[in-house]
């Protein structure tokens, strides 16, 4: 049987305040990238593309989690929407980078920004030293976490 402590309660109640914020933050995200009409997995691929440049196909499904099965199927259909297209890879002939056409570039030039300012809103609740602060404790603290697997 579970037995209450001052250190369990504190863990507890901070996960909670932790999750409810998360959850509240995303569902702003997710609606503003809807809002343009993308869904949040090809928002993610354009915007990886957009301030990180060219990558295999393997490589955004490992950095976003996509399973290989259906990283293929999603650069399949913005290549459709003609917003990415695959390029030979210099340094591995057997694989290709996808990359911004010129189309998914305009499109990010415009809803970027817009996505930038959304997040800003929901962050400026803590000053900036906060923010530091916090991207410190979350850094610890994932680490810390994989480091338990």
């Amino acid at each position: 049987m579970y037995t209450r402590d001052e250190q369990s309660e504190l863990n507890l109640r901070l996960f909670r305040i932790w999750m409810k914020a998360f959850r509240t933050v995303s569902e702003n995200i997710r609606k503003d990238i809807e809002g343009h009409n993308i869904s949040p997995e090809n928002f993610m691929i354009l915007e990886l593309l957009y301030s990180k440049g060219p990558h295999p196909v393997q490589k955004i499904s490992e950095r976003l989690s996509i399973p290989s099965g259906s990283i293929t199927y999603v650069v399949d259909k913005l290549e459709k929407q003609e917003l990415v297209e695959r390029q030979p890879n210099p340094n591995d002939r057997r694989a290709s980078n996808v990359v911004l056409t010129e189309k998914g570039e305009a499109l990010f030039d415009e809803i970027f920004p817009k996505h930038v300012a959304t997040i800003s809103q929901n962050v400026s609740f803590i000053s900036n030293e906060e923010k530091e602060q916090l991207i410190d404790l979350l850094k610890r603290i994932g680490i810390g976490a994989q480091n338990l697997r």
